[in-house]
């Protein structure tokens, strides 16, 4: 890894977190129904509120529209947990969620912000998978409503590159991003625990 290289730092920094998440969130079944999807949703939905809310109180770094526009994901979330393909009952989203306990440097924010614009890149990858299987379901968010993640994410990428340089800034990112990976790890873990060697994979 180069000296003051962020992206390299936070993929070292989360690299076995996101080899964790990705054997153990419910889509990660070896054959994924829209019960499944629900369940992924609702563990998403249930990751993604606090820290939106904890995000809104912030104007600098990822949360400067003029640096990075925004694109909350909870409309999308709430519109398919309420597709009527999707079995089971519609989604209370008056439900109160959790606080989000976190940093509050700009540096941090980048760290959790690289771990959500992220998942936009791994959502594309599972609705080209299971977009027939689950088919009638439009799964929006998966498929981000249409817009292709790319352009928005080589953006992100940039602005990262250009606000986060410092050693010190460098490592308060890479504390956000462990932290966002780990808060998703232990609620996916409330739900339906992983094997032993996955868990002890995520302090490796």
């Amino acid at each position: 890894m180069e000296p003051h290289d962020i992206l390299a730092a936070l993929r070292e920094a989360t690299a076995s977190r996101h080899a964790v998440l990705d054997r153990a969130m419910p889509l990660a079944a070896q054959e994924p129904t829209l019960h499944h999807y629900r369940a992924h949703l609702t563990l998403l939905r249930h990751w993604l509120a606090p820290i939106e809310a904890w995000q809104a109180g912030h104007a600098d770094g990822p949360q400067d529209a003029a640096v990075l526009p925004p694109a909350p994901h909870l409309p999308l979330l709430d519109a398919d947990l309420q597709h009527p393909a999707l079995p089971g009952p519609g989604l209370d989203v008056a439900a109160p969620a959790a606080p989000w306990f976190a940093g509050d440097s700009a540096a941090y924010r980048w760290g959790v912000a690289y771990v959500i614009e992220g998942s936009r890149l791994g959502g594309t990858v599972l609705y080209r998978r299971l977009a027939a299987r689950l088919a009638p379901h439009p799964l929006r968010y998966l498929h981000g409503d249409g817009t292709p993640p790319g352009p928005r994410w080589q953006h992100f990428l940039r602005m990262l590159r250009e606000q986060v340089r410092s050693p010190q800034a460098i490592a308060a990112a890479c504390a956000g991003a462990r932290d966002a990976f780990d808060s998703l790890i232990a609620l996916q873990a409330r739900h339906a625990p992983m094997p032993r060697d996955a868990a002890d994979q995520v302090h490796a």
